[in-house]
């Protein structure tokens, strides 16, 4: 029986979240597994990856073959390269120090990469608001000048029409006495 670890499709329609298991090949892609080894959800920035690695590096030595996008995620989490260290140990170019050593190292880098991309994105995010912000204030100012504006010129208006009133009143009278005479 050949073994892949692949990924296993939940969610609803549009936000899909994966199970990383460990399947037979010839079973679904939705059915059998014979290990859940981790989750992957991908709609998060950037995507949220939980990876059982001491389980999916046993998956490894036993044979099981990843699928490419398992493979890119156990790569990423460094389920490969401790792999890869474990065959190292296993032929005697390194101790098992040296090994916990060199994958600790990286990934302590790798959390860097991934944090430093989580400020940068919370850094954008800040500066969007902070920017639509100042809009929205600019916008609002405009408005306060523009109703400002309307309000001065509606009362000239309303002082031109007092004295054009004030003015025809009289005249108005004037015609009603010639009228009446």
């Amino acid at each position: 029986m050949s073994v892949k670890i692949r990924l296993q499709r939940h969610g609803k329609k549009g936000k899909p979240f994966y199970w990383i298991v460990a399947a037979d090949a010839r079973a679904k892609r939705d059915g059998r597994f014979l290990e859940k080894i981790g989750t992957y959800n991908p709609n998060t920035n950037p995507a949220t990856i939980d990876l059982n690695l001491d389980s999916a590096v046993q998956w490894l030595h036993n044979g099981a073959q990843p699928t490419d996008t398992a493979r890119a995620i156990l790569s990423y989490k460094g389920a490969l390269l401790k792999h890869h260290l474990d065959g190292g140990v296993r032929k005697g170019a390194l101790t098992q120090e040296q090994a916990d050593a060199k994958l600790a190292a990286w990934l302590e880098a790798k959390a860097g990469t991934v944090d430093a991309k989580k400020a940068g994105l919370s850094k954008a995010e800040a500066d969007a608001k902070a920017k639509a912000l100042k809009a929205e204030k600019e916008a609002n100012e405009k408005r306060i000048a523009a109703q400002a504006e309307a309000a001065k010129a509606e009362e000239a208006t309303e002082e031109v029409a007092e004295e054009a009133a004030t003015e025809e009143a009289p005249a108005v009278e004037e015609n009603n006495e010639e009228t009446q005479a």
